[in-house]
C-alpha cells in the first residue's frame, strides 16, 4: 500500500482543521437526495415502540465481538468524511483531547442499541438526545445539525458496514442471504433511536447503490477522518496509565502504519483515492490472510469472552445465566469524559 503526502493528501491530521481537496469540494454538492446540504432536522419519536433485536439475529452474533476493534478506525474515519458529521466532531467532540477514552467509553450505549433487551429503545433515545445540541456552521460556511436524519442515518450505516467487514474478513464470511438479513436487521436496529426513517433504503441493492453514491459523492478527506487515522496522537490507553510514555510512543509508531493499513483494506475504492491511498492485488492478498488468523485465533476463544461487557450481558440475560432486569454495564471511571466536559449533556456520563 503506498500514500500520496501531497498537500491534497496530507499524511497526519497535522495543519489546517479543514481543507479539502478541489475533488472533495465537489463531492459535498446535494447529491439526488440532498444529503449533503443543509440540516433538516427530524421530529423525534416513534408511533409504536419498536421491537428491539434478539438473540436470534445475526446482528447479535457478529456486532459487539471485540474482533470489530480491528475496524474501529474505518467506521470512525467514515463516520468523519461526512461533511457535517465531520464539522460536528471538530467543533463539538472530546475526541482530539482523549481519543481512546472517548471510543471505549462510546461502545457502551452503542452496543445497548443492540444488545439491551426491551430497554434497546431507552437506550436508543439517551445516545439520539446526547446530539440535540450539536450543531453550528463550518468553516466553508454550511450549517449541519447532528440530528439531520441523512447525518444520523450515515452514522448507523458505518456500524452496519462495519458489521459485514467483522463478518466477512474477520469471522469467515457471509452468505448473500446473511447480508439481506443484516440489512433488514440493520432498518430494525435503526428503529431504536427514534429518529425519521426518510433517509432508510428500502432494499440490500439500494442500500448498496447509496453507499456507492456516498462512497464516491458526498465523503470528504478533512480533519476530523485525518485524525481518526493518525494513530500516533493516541494517548495511552485508559486500562494502561501505567505505561513509560517512551515505550507507547514507540508502540505506535510501530503499529500506527499497519493499522492505517488494515483500516484502508477495508474502504471503498472511492475513498482510498480520495484519500491519496493505493491499494495492490498484494495488499489485498495479505489482508485477507491476516483475517484469515484472526479468525483462526478467535476460534479457540470461548463466544461469552469474544463479546463486549454489554453485548455478553445481553447474551447473559438471553439465557438465564443473570436477571432479565439486572442492571447494565455501564463504562469503567477510567473512560469518562474529561473532568470539565463531565457535566455537558451532549457525553455518555454514568456514574460509576
Amino acid at each position: 500500500m503506498t500514500q500520496h503526502t501531497s498537500a491534497a493528501c496530507p499524511l497526519t491530521s497535522d495543519g489546517a482543521s479543514s481543507d479539502a481537496t478541489t475533488v472533495g469540494q465537489a463531492a459535498t454538492a446535494p447529491g439526488p437526495a440532498g444529503v449533503a446540504g443543509g440540516c433538516p432536522v427530524s421530529p423525534l419519536g416513534y408511533e409504536a415502540p419498536p421491537s428491539p433485536l434478539g438473540p436470534d439475529s445475526l446482528t447479535w452474533k457478529y456486532f459487539g465481538d471485540w474482533r470489530g476493534m480491528l475496524q474501529g478506525p474505518f467506521a470512525g474515519s467514515m463516520q468523519n468524511m461526512h461533511p457535517q458529521l465531520g464539522a460536528a466532531v471538530e467543533q463539538h467532540s472530546t475526541f482530539f483531547r482523549e481519543p481512546l477514552p472517548r471510543v471505549m467509553r462510546s461502545l457502551y450505549p452503542i452496543g445497548g442499541v443492540v444488545f439491551d433487551g426491551d430497554r434497546a429503545p431507552t437506550t436508543g433515545a439517551e445516545v439520539r438526545d446526547y446530539h440535540t445540541d450539536i450543531k453550528g456552521v463550518d468553516d466553508q460556511g454550511r450549517r449541519y445539525h447532528a440530528l439531520n436524519p441523512d447525518v444520523f442515518y450515515w452514522a448507523h450505516t458505518t456500524f452496519f458496514v462495519g458489521t459485514i467487514h467483522v463478518a466477512e474478513r474477520f469471522g469467515g464470511g457471509l452468505t448473500e442471504a446473511e447480508k439481506r438479513q443484516l440489512f433488514d436487521e440493520h432498518i430494525q436496529w435503526y428503529r431504536m433511536y427514534g429518529m425519521s426513517m426518510r433517509p432508510v433504503p428500502e432494499s440490500w441493492e439500494e442500500f448498496q447503490a447509496y453507499w456507492d453514491h456516498m462512497c464516491r459523492n458526498v465523503l470528504e478527506n478533512n480533519h476530523a477522518t485525518r485524525a481518526v487515522l493518525d494513530l500516533t496522537k493516541y494517548g495511552k490507553p485508559p486500562i494502561a496509565p501505567w505505561l513509560p510514555d517512551w515505550l507507547w510512543a514507540a508502540l505506535c509508531r510501530l503499529s500506527a502504519p499497519f493499522f492505517v493499513w488494515l483500516t484502508v483494506g477495508l474502504y471503498h475504492p472511492a475513498v482510498r483515492e480520495r484519500m491519496g491511498y493505493q491499494w495492490s492485488r498484494r495488499d489485498e492478498w495479505l489482508h485477507r490472510r491476516f483475517g484469515n488468523l484472526v479468525r483462526v485465533i478467535f476460534a479457540v476463544v470461548p463466544p461469552r469472552y469474544r463479546k463486549h461487557p454489554r453485548a455478553r450481558a445481553g447474551l447473559d440475560r438471553a439465557t438465564g445465566r443473570i436477571p432479565a432486569d439486572a442492571p447494565l454495564p455501564q463504562t469503567p471511571a477510567r473512560n469518562l469524559p474529561p473532568l470539565d466536559e463531565r457535566d455537558n449533556p451532549m457525553h455518555y456520563c454514568p456514574n460509576v
